[in-house]
This record gives structure tokens, C-alpha cells and sequence, in this order.
């Protein structure tokens, strides 16, 4: 027990809160703050909607107050809490939350940053029960320990995490936005290049370009007994990934339904590239994967003597040429390309020298945009460390004005 400090059950230190049934107002309008409200990201209610009380969902049960902090006990480790606003007072929340509302021994901020603390998420993450659909229950929650010193002590803790963490979030803001400057830069100049145009340069179409563009075997060719764990892979878009082609050994096929299946073979120089989803998500099939099966889900693009496959696949991979196929793909939920749209994509080539000298270029830079990502996103983990470390200094009564200032520098 630190010098000072008084350690109590969560359920000790805050008052019971109300519960109402919106619905016995039907005419009445409220704020609902559902699970999904409150970002996990900057620890606000980002949005509620407004909503008449015979609208209201079976959830929305507990009323809040301003000052009150929220805890998502639906998926707890993902932490979404935050303390409710002056414009949020008496509206209603969702019975996915835990309502803190403490009693004057404790300041409900210091709450609020005690429970970021690995220890109480350590807990919540032990107790969790639910595979699907994980969380604690309200007894959980009130039957942890939390520990604190007086009044006046909480609110000088909470006056200096409140300053190292502003500063921490200035230094992340300006970490991700060079980060996203970093992939916009690459991602400018791979428009240059493909946009640009020279002596031996042709307009024409992907197909016309290429030995053609196949369809994966519908799901009519194939039945659950073709199906055989450790045999020919089929690559759908899920195996494609920015460094090729991931297979799937647990879903494979024999060898004798791979030659039924023949005209759906590719082979190595072949791209595949996935019909749905995300566009742009394509893979260069190489001598390792020389035999594997186009899935249901994939083109696979035959290769020719004008078109060099790593150009290929870069430029499908690129912003620009990703935008014009969800342009031209169809589907409304889910983009889908047809085989006409993707073979009747224009793109303009440059002699096949070019073509491998623009590739290795962009690898180059790529490679060194990886770099430099890394550097940015090892800063990004190093900000999360730190505010970690930062609230166990708060926590375990070491935390200091020095400290602070040292954290934020």
C-alpha cells in the first residue's frame, strides 16, 4: 500500500445509476449512445443519434450524467471509454456500458485514466467469457480493486497526465500524418510514371496486351469431395497478398481434379487478381506456385512477349489504375469486375526495356518508403509504450512533475 493512499472496490467508491425504458415515451426524443459511439482512438462519443423513444433498441437502458465515465464491457480490451460530455447529460446509453459515477473521495478523471491502466485491462481481458462475442458482467467490473490517494493528489496526477497525453497525441497526429505523407509520395510518383508517355509508348487494352484474361472455375465445377487438405492450391482474392501469393494447404485439391480442371491451371509469368472486393489486390505467379488453380474469386491474366508481369502488377496495384477498376466494376455492397471490364481496360505501354527499368525504379523506392514507414510506425508503438509507462508512474504513486516533462519531451 503506497504512503497515503486508500484502496477500495470500484464498487465502494461510486453511486448505483439509473435505468429507464425509453419506450414508455414513444413520443419523446433522446440521445442514444450505442457501443459503437465511443472511439477507442481518441476516447470521446464521437456521435448519438437522436431518436424518438419508440424507436428505442432493447439496449438503451441507463441513463448518464454529465461528468459520468463510460465503459464498454462488450469487447472490453478494446477500450472504448470516455467521460460524458455537458450536452450528453441525461440522455441514455447503451446496457453495453458500465456507468462510473463517482462519489466525491474520487475524481472521476483519475477514474477515467485508471481504467486505461494494464491492470484493470489485464483483468478485464482475464474475465472475458464469449467467443464470438466477448465481455465481462457489471459484477466484474465493480469487484475490482482500485487504489488512491487524496482529492487534491488525484487532481495534481490528473492535471499532468491530461498534459503529457496531449502532447503524446500532438507527436502521434504529426507522426501519422508524415507516415501518410511518406505512402502519398510514392503513391504520386508511381501516377507520374504511369501516366507519362514517350517514343514507343501503345494505348491499348489489358487484354489485348496479354495472352487474355480467364475466369476462375464457378462453383459448379466444384463439390465438397473434391475438396483435400496438403494438395494443388486454389488462390482466391484472401491469398493474395502485397508480397505475392499465400496458399491455403487445408483446402486444396487431388491431382485429378486439378486435370479436370485444367483450363484453370496457371502458370509462372501469370498474374492472378481478384474479381472482388478490393481492387487492385493481384499477385505475379512465380515458378513456386507454377500449377496452382485460379479460384473462383480470381482472373488470372496470361502473360505475353509485350508485357513485362512485375511492371503488370505494379501498375494494377496502383491508386490510379485501382480507382478506374472500381469505376468500372459492378456491385453496389460488393465491387465485382466482369472478365469483359477487366480484358477492356486501357493502358498505355512502353517498350518492354522501359517497362523493366520503371519496375525496378519503383522498387527501389518502394523499398525505401518501407524504410521510412518503419521508422514511423516503430515511433507510433514507442507513443503507445509511453503512455502505457506513463500510467503506471500515475498509478503506483511515482509520478512527478520531472517525470512528466521527461515523458513529453
Amino acid at each position: 500500500m503506497i504512503n497515503g493512499w486508500i484502496t477500495k472496490t470500484i464498487k465502494d467508491v461510486i453511486f448505483k445509476t439509473e435505468t429507464i425504458d425509453p419506450r414508455k415515451t414513444p413520443k419523446e426524443l433522446f440521445y442514444y449512445i450505442d457501443v459503437s459511439s465511443v472511439s477507442n482512438r481518441t476516447l470521446e462519443i464521437k456521435n448519438a443519434d437522436e431518436i424518438f423513444g419508440k424507436d428505442a433498441p432493447s439496449r438503451a437502458r441507463r441513463v448518464i450524467s454529465a461528468g459520468d465515465v463510460i465503459f464498454a464491457t462488450v469487447r472490453p480490451t478494446l477500450r472504448r471509454i470516455a467521460v460524458v460530455p455537458d450536452h450528453l447529460d441525461g440522455e441514455v446509453c447503451s446496457t453495453g456500458y458500465f456507468v462510473f459515477r463517482t462519489k466525491p473521495e474520487v475524481y472521476n478523471r483519475y477514474m477515467f485514466y485508471f481504467l486505461q491502466t494494464d491492470k484493470f485491462m489485464g483483468e478485464m481481458e482475464k474475465l472475458q467469457s464469449g467467443a464470438s462475442y466477448p465481455a465481462v458482467n457489471d459484477t466484474q467490473v465493480k469487484s475490482q480493486l482500485i487504489s488512491f490517494p487524496p482529492l487534491p493528489e488525484q487532481k495534481r496526477i490528473v492535471a499532468i497526465l491530461d498534459q503529457v497525453f496531449a502532447q503524446i497525441e500532438q507527436a502521434r497526429a504529426k507522426t501519422e500524418q508524415n507516415l501518410k505523407n511518406a505512402r502519398e509520395l510514392f503513391e504520386s510518383y508511381l501516377q507520374q510514371v504511369f501516366s507519362q508517355r514517350g517514343e514507343g509508348w501503345v494505348a491499348t487494352t489489358l487484354g489485348k496486351a496479354t495472352g487474355g484474361v480467364f475466369t476462375g472455375p464457378f462453383g459448379s465445377l466444384l463439390h465438397k469431395s473434391d475438396y483435400i487438405e496438403n494438395g494443388i492450391p486454389l488462390v482466391n482474392p484472401a491469398h493474395i497478398t502485397m508480397n505475392g501469393i499465400e496458399a491455403d494447404y487445408k483446402k486444396t485439391v487431388s491431382q485429378e481434379t486439378s486435370e479436370r480442371l485444367s483450363n484453370y491451371i496457371m502458370r509462372n509469368g501469370n498474374i492472378v487478381i481478384g474479381r472482388r472486393g478490393e481492387m487492385g489486390r493481384c499477385a505475379l505467379v512465380t515458378c513456386n506456385e507454377d500449377g496452382f488453380l485460379c479460384g473462383t474469386g480470381s482472373f488470372f491474366i496470361k502473360s505475353s512477349e509485350q508485357v513485362d508481369g512485375g511492371y503488370l502488377v505494379r501498375y494494377l496495384r496502383s491508386a490510379s489504375c485501382k480507382t478506374k477498376l472500381e469505376k468500372i466494376a459492378g456491385g453496389a455492397v460488393m465491387p465485382n469486375l466482369s472478365n469483359t471490364d477487366l480484358s477492356n481496360l486501357d493502358i498505355c505501354l512502353p517498350p518492354l526495356k522501359k517497362q523493366r527499368e520503371i519496375t525496378e525504379l519503383i522498387d527501389r523506392l518502394s523499398t525505401n518508403t518501407d524504410k521510412v514507414a518503419s521508422v514511423y510506425r516503430t515511433k507510433l508503438e514507442a507513443l503507445d509504450e509511453l503512455k502505457k509507462s506513463v500510467l503506471h508512474l500515475a498509478f503506483s504513486g511515482e509520478l512527478t512533475t520531472k517525470d512528466a516533462k521527461e515523458a513529453a519531451a
